[in-house]
Parts: C-alpha cells; sequence; structure tokens
C-alpha cells in the first residue's frame, strides 16, 4: 500500500491525486501524526505544477462546479478530507460526467456532508463572530472554527465593515485576516495575540456582561435552550460566557 503525504495544500493535493486516482489501494492524507499500516509505503509528495494542472483540467472538463466542491472538502477539519476529496474525484472520472445527483452513492453523500458543513459553519460565523474594539482602533475577532473557513468569511466582512481596520484571527489554525481599509492580506500568526482594549470596549463588555447576568435567571437555568440556539463551540469569545465556563 502507497501512502501519499501531501504539504496540505490544494496544489499538492491534486498532484498527489495524479497518481493515487489510479492507485486503488492507497491513502492520502496531510495529517501529521499518521500511523503508518505495516507494509505501507510512504511517498512524500511535492507540488508539481504540471500534474497539478492536468489534474484541474481533466475535472474541469468533466463538471465545471467539480473543482469548487473538491475546494470545499478539503476544508474540512478532519483527517479524512483528503481520502474524502479522492472518492469523489475517482467517481467522477469513473463516470467522466457530473456526478452530484448519484445521491445513492456513498462517495457523492459523503461529499455532500463534508460541503454542507463546511459551509453551514461558514455561513454561521458570518453571524456569531464577536469583535473587539483595541486601543488603536483596530477591530480584533478571534475565532476557532472546525473547518478551514477564514477566506469564504472575509468577503462579508470586507463589505460590512468596508471603511473599518480589522484582524479576523483564526487561533487554531495561527493565520489572520488582516484589513486596513485598503488592502487586505492573510498572513500566519501565532497561537495567541495580545490586544489591548481600548476604554469604549472594556466598559462594553462589563456592561454586556452586567446585562447577560440580569437577564439570566439563576433558579431558572436555560443552558439546554440556549445551546439549542447556538452551539457550545460559539462561546469560547464570548464576552458573556467567560465568567460563568
Amino acid at each position: 500500500m502507497n501512502i501519499y503525504i501531501t504539504d496540505g495544500t490544494t496544489d499538492c493535493f491534486y498532484t498527489a491525486v495524479f497518481a493515487a486516482c489510479t492507485d486503488r489501494d492507497c491513502i492520502v492524507t496531510s495529517a501529521k501524526d499518521f500511523q503508518l499500516p505495516l507494509g505501507a509505503r510512504l511517498v512524500e509528495v511535492a507540488t508539481d505544477e504540471e500534474k497539478c494542472g492536468r489534474v484541474r483540467k481533466k475535472l474541469r472538463a468533466i463538471d465545471g462546479g467539480a473543482l469548487r466542491e473538491i475546494s470545499l472538502i478539503l476544508r474540512r477539519g478532519c483527517a479524512e478530507r483528503e481520502m474524502l476529496a479522492l472518492r469523489y474525484i475517482r467517481l467522477l472520472i469513473e463516470k467522466n460526467a457530473p456526478v452530484r445527483g448519484m445521491l445513492s452513492h456513498p462517495a457523492v453523500l459523503e461529499a455532500r456532508d463534508a460541503i454542507k458543513k463546511v459551509t453551514g459553519e461558514a455561513h454561521n460565523f458570518t453571524g456569531f463572530l464577536r469583535f473587539m474594539e483595541g486601543e488603536n482602533g483596530v477591530f480584533y475577532a478571534p475565532f476557532s472554527p472546525d473547518n478551514d473557513i477564514l477566506d469564504l468569511i472575509l468577503p462579508h466582512f470586507l463589505r460590512r465593515l468596508a471603511n473599518q481596520p480589522f484582524v479576523i484571527h483564526d487561533v487554531t489554525r495561527r493565520k489572520a485576516a488582516l484589513y486596513n481599509t485598503r488592502d487586505c492580506v492573510i498572513a500566519d500568526t501565532d497561537e495567541r495575540v495580545s490586544v489591548a482594549l481600548s476604554e469604549y470596549e472594556q466598559g462594553f463588555q462589563n456592561l454586556w456582561k452586567e446585562y447577560y447576568r440580569s437577564v439570566n435567571i439563576a433558579q431558572r437555568p436555560h443552558e439546554k435552550q440556549m445551546k439549542g440556539y447556538m452551539p457550545v463551540r460559539y462561546w469560547k469569545f464570548m464576552p458573556e460566557k467567560q465568567d460563568t465556563n
């Protein structure tokens, strides 16, 4: 069995697909802690622009929307994401036609589920993301999404906050979008970033916490209802939950 190890980039994945698509007994992964099966052969994949381009061209010819779907699958925050994408690609090439309508096929169901999880989380964070005002006037929003969605949600905030400098920080993947009202870049960061809050922000957060305490009746806890409206994983960066969990 061949184990194709990629660097986690889309181009490197497509380079691996060039060989893995017809190598039926193989695994493609970017997981750092992957446990090598007994007797397996490790193949470290280096990005090859020609091979990558040929795979993309083939998929584009079969189905114009396939590349976007595969891009979304590869954003999943799970170790199996490359294999989910590979199985979908294999089916596309086997049928030589769009397959998203084959809802009884396991590869299509897996792909649909992965895409739904990624796009659903991106949609949620356009409403759940919390910004804090730094003392320099820059808005800062840390978050820890399950999936790699930073550049999916970025256009929404570039429209909504066009005249406001901001930083959106994916703490899990240690990268951030930096916007200065003219240009926007995504850069690598440290896991933790220290941000000094403005006096207004600190006062606002204190008021919000006090309001939350005043409307939360201790004798009538409603945690279950709260979890129904907003999953617990979104609570980490909510000011009103910092002193209660």
